[in-house]
């Protein structure tokens, strides 16, 4: 019986073999015939399968893209990344061609890890393509994202942050700056986004985001001791948490005939205007995860590089502090900030701005071809993926002199050509949480600096590569609290 049983193996693992082989050499023989008769963009596709994706992932992103201009085209070129064909297109003259383009040319897509980590088991479309639902929402939302709606935010945001800093951050002599400011970033949105104020169950859902993050741009891999593996089963974990206050959220609004009050309720209470039915709550809980999601890495990861440098930049800091004080002098005892107060915080944001040019928090995003297009005087077949990426103008001496340097007052000296600094997007699908993004990053920079002083435990933190770039020991900071104005 075992014999048998090994030979019945060994027979299926040889098929197994000789199919992938032959599949990997006809796709090959069919990649080649498709560059024969088609006017590709120049590059290379490779290792079969698996393509140049390990050096996407892993590689500085820099040095990915700027290799690759270098030795193709500094405007255009093909490569092979997350198992599909791909063009990347450099530069501002890239950037605005996305822009100028969306829904003609390009439909938005995401990489296959994402599609699996933000699609449940109601989702059955074999399509790759992800429509703007969630976006969708946030936007119909009444008026959730809109600077008349923001303006309300403030005082309670502000309110929120100075909590923040005196609960995890007053009295301490060593804090991890990145895991606070994931903690503050996910409490302000699940409030704003949900009404959910429940410490306990934003604590275990910042570990579990976190998680998910590191697998949102890798390889699918659903095997034990993968980092998608354990991103797939963090996912569940938070989809159960959602799901819980979807239900508890459902039940109150039942109870006080209250429906609109932030994004979870619109969703409860709202049915779709071209079916006229209400969502599932499993439908629901993934797309507000989605929600969260997107304001969740990319704000965490920019307030973290501020603290970085900031303590780098001493002569920086003090200039961030002097305009934050002329703000607070101006201000009654206890007075939150408010939407005024915001606008005046102008180098502040230069320094925001400079932080994300250098480690911008997400490299690049992916578009799909919706048909067939002429670029440069190549041709991009329909299905094939479309990447843009910040790292071909943010680095630029052309745009930006001496780029290695960090230089808040360049944005004072010059007026940047349009498609330079981008780290929201541009065109149709610019971020629409942009402004709340600001606000919470402000509002952080304000009560951070007037408080403390600090400076950097391990000041060669190593940033990690790729295309979501974080601190590998978490950027620990030592802390020295500053004398409060009188």
């Amino acid at each position: 019986m075992d014999y048998n049983f090994y030979i019945f193996f060994s027979t299926l693992l040889a098929i197994f073999f000789t199919t992938t082989i032959l599949a990997v050499f006809f796709r090959a023989y069919k990649s080649k015939s498709d560059e024969k008769s088609t006017n590709l963009p120049p590059g290379s596709f490779g290792w079969p399968i698996i393509g140049e994706t390990f050096a996407f992932l892993y590689d500085d992103h820099e040095k990915f893209v700027g290799e690759r201009m270098k030795k193709y085209s500094s405007k255009i070129f093909k490569t092979k990344i997350l198992g599909e064909p791909t063009v990347v297109l450099c530069g501002t003259a890239g950037h605005k061609f996305v822009a100028s383009n969306e829904d003609k040319l390009f439909a938005a897509w995401r990489p296959h890890s994402m599609q699996r980590l933000f699609r449940s088991s109601y989702q059955k479309a074999a399509s790759t393509v992800i429509p703007r639902i969630s976006e969708m929402h946030v936007s119909r939302a009444p008026g959730f994202l809109r600077a008349e709606a923001l303006v309300g935010y403030v005082g309670q945001m502000d309110a929120m942050v100075l909590d923040h800093l005196k609960m995890y951050w007053d009295g301490k002599q060593v804090v991890e700056a990145h895991r606070l400011s994931q903690l503050l970033v996910l409490t302000l949105a699940t409030k704003f986004f949900m009404g959910l104020e429940d410490h306990g169950r934003i604590d275990k859902l910042v570990d579990l985001m976190d998680t998910m993050m590191l697998a949102l741009h890798t390889m699918p891999v659903n095997i034990p001791g993968t980092v998608f593996y354990r991103a797939m089963k963090a996912t569940q974990a938070a989809r159960e948490i959602f799901q819980s206050f979807i239900k508890e959220k459902r039940a109150a609004i039942a109870s006080t005939g209250n429906k609109v009050h932030d994004v979870l309720s619109y969703m409860i209470s709202t049915p779709d205007p071209g079916t006229g039915k209400f969502m599932p709550d499993n439908e629901i809980a993934d797309k507000i995860m989605g929600n969260v999601a997107a304001s969740f890495n990319s704000p965490a990861m920019t307030t973290t590089f501020i603290v970085k440098f900031l303590a780098q930049r001493p002569d920086i800091y003090e200039k961030v502090r002097l305009e934050q004080l002329e703000i607070l002098k101006s201000k009654k005892s206890g007075e939150p900030l408010n939407w005024e107060d915001m606008q005046k915080m102008k180098y502040s944001w230069n320094v925001a701005l400079e932080a994300m040019r250098i480690i911008p928090p997400l490299q690049g995003t992916f578009r799909e071809a919706a048909k067939d297009f002429t670029y440069q005087g190549y041709t991009i077949p329909k299905g094939w993926k479309v990447y843009w990426t910040v790292s071909t103008t943010n680095m630029n001496t052309e745009y930006f002199a001496a780029p290695e340097e960090f230089d808040p007052t360049r944005y004072e000296k010059t007026s940047l050509p349009p498609y330079t600094n981008i780290p929201f997007g541009s065109g149709p699908r610019i971020c629409p949480g942009k402004d709340y993004a600001r606000l919470q990053i402000l509002s952080f920079m304000h009560h951070l600096v007037i408080r403390f002083k600090w400076e950097l435990v391990n000041p060669n933190c190593k940033i990690t590569g790729g295309m979501n770039p974080f601190p590998v020991d978490g950027l620990k900071v030592r802390l020295q609290a500053q004398p409060l104005p009188a």
